[in-house]
């Protein structure tokens, strides 16, 4: 299987819209779009939780909104335009849905529509955080369907922001390398992660935190799959890695704890109640997924998962 292939597969990730970027600019074709009587709009409330039914998103139409609703421009669904509203909306504005926030609805939404949410509280997010110019202090205009914030004192425009952040599993010989941290959940142990610095290649990256969270050296390592990660602005992007030994010293206070795991060892832990580990909605799930079925034959879709 590709790493696009796996990309895929990761939550939030299978989001197959035109997003129709080289039309945002033009004012005109926008507001056509918002008129059509297919558009359809996603409302989320003041904490950023957007209404389910029946386990799908609940899209409004035109006519249930006022006409000067502020809304961002997701693209185009099977040609149906799609808007998220910038405003939060009352409770009582809807019935009979569940009004859930994006790591609840992940695991009930199909992956399209999970992938729409994120989109749209990615894109949210960055708005909330970006309301004045980093250079001058004005405010700033959201412009081009909610995707470019404009400076009308000195004329830049700022864009969207998504911090790179590498996550990977670590091997050596017939063990992996999992770490936790202490705000945890207890017993929950994770693929190692961290942010990509200015300047710094991926590898470089990936090698830069195992060693500063672990003291553990990476030999060589290869991209397995990305992942957005709206909480608030990051992208996932997942490495296997092989280590050139197990010694571990936990270097920088991030980790509680860090140890090297078999497939039996975390086989036997889920069953017994020992070990816990991320949610399927996160890559990390996937990268031990991954490894575990290349490694032993293992599918961990089928061993117990503590909540």
């Amino acid at each position: 299987m590709s790493s696009g292939e796996r990309t895929r597969h990761n939550t939030f990730a299978a989001t197959p819209l035109d997003r129709c970027g080289e039309r945002r600019a033009d004012p005109a074709w926008l507001s056509a779009q918002r008129a059509a009587a297919s558009a359809r709009f996603l409302a989320c409330d003041a904490e950023g939780r957007a209404p389910v039914r029946n386990g799908r998103l609940y899209w409004l139409d035109g006519k249930a909104l006022a006409p000067d609703a502020p809304a961002n421009f997701l693209g185009q669904m099977h040609g149906v335009p799609l808007f998220a509203l910038r405003e939060p909306l009352a409770h009582d504005a809807l019935s009979a849905v569940t009004w859930m926030d994006l790591r609840g609805a992940a695991s009930v939404l199909e992956r399209t529509e999970a992938g729409l949410f994120a989109y749209a509280r990615g894109l949210a997010n960055w708005q909330d955080a970006t309301r004045h110019c980093a250079y001058c202090g004005a405010a700033l205009a959201l412009i081009d369907g909610g995707h470019r914030a404009s400076c009308a004192s000195c004329g830049r425009l700022h864009f969207p922001r998504t911090d790179a952040a590498i996550i990977v599993i670590v091997e050596h010989g017939d063990a992996c390398l999992l770490g936790r941290q202490a705000i945890w959940k207890p017993k929950q142990y994770s693929t190692l992660a961290g942010f990509v610095e200015p300047g710094e290649a991926l590898a470089d990256a990936v090698r830069r935190e195992v060693r500063e969270e672990t003291g553990v050296e990476v030999l060589d390592c290869d991209f397995h799959s990305s992942q957005p990660w709206p909480f608030p602005a990051s992208l996932m992007l997942g490495f296997t890695a092989t280590a050139a030994r197990r010694d571990i010293r936990l270097a920088d206070g991030e980790l509680e704890d860090a140890r090297w795991f078999t497939a039996w060892d975390i086989a036997a832990g889920l069953r017994d109640g020992s070990l816990r580990l991320s949610t399927p909605v996160s890559i990390s799930w996937r990268l031990i997924e991954h490894w575990l079925r290349t490694r032993a034959g293992i599918e961990l879709g089928r061993l117990p998962r503590a909540e």
